[in-house]
């Protein structure tokens, strides 16, 4: 059974950090590539980061670069996101996203308010 499961949301305040988590289980993370991604109510779902399958290579959306760090660790098959300088505009609901080749798995997202 496939399972994609966010953590390390939360309530921050401008400024903050956060770093997230998604947990994979149920097929083998090491062969795919992995995205987080994140939406807010009334709004199409925004790409945020990319890894390739072994983590040598990342993009960043340019509304996170330089703010937010994406990473991964297939080992433990668990990829972060490291949130930095966070904004209020930043508050989303954030989804990892596991792809490989025409197969896409979600996880059930988690959230992330920023606010004082």
């Amino acid at each position: 059974q496939v399972q994609l499961v966010e953590s390390g949301g939360g309530l921050v305040q401008p400024g903050g950090s956060l770093r997230l988590s998604c947990a994979a289980s149920g097929f083998t993370f090491s062969t795919y590539a992995m995205r987080w991604y994140r939406q807010v109510p009334g709004k199409e779902r925004e790409w945020v980061a990319f890894i390739g399958n072994t983590g040598l290579y990342t993009t960043h959306a340019d509304s996170v670069k330089g703010r937010f760090t994406i990473s991964r660790d297939n080992a433990k098959n668990t990829v972060y996101l490291q949130m930095n300088s966070l904004k209020p505009e930043d508050t989303a609901v954030y989804y990892c996203n596991a792809v490989y080749d025409s197969t896409s798995y979600w996880g059930q997202g988690t959230q992330v308010t920023v606010s004082s």
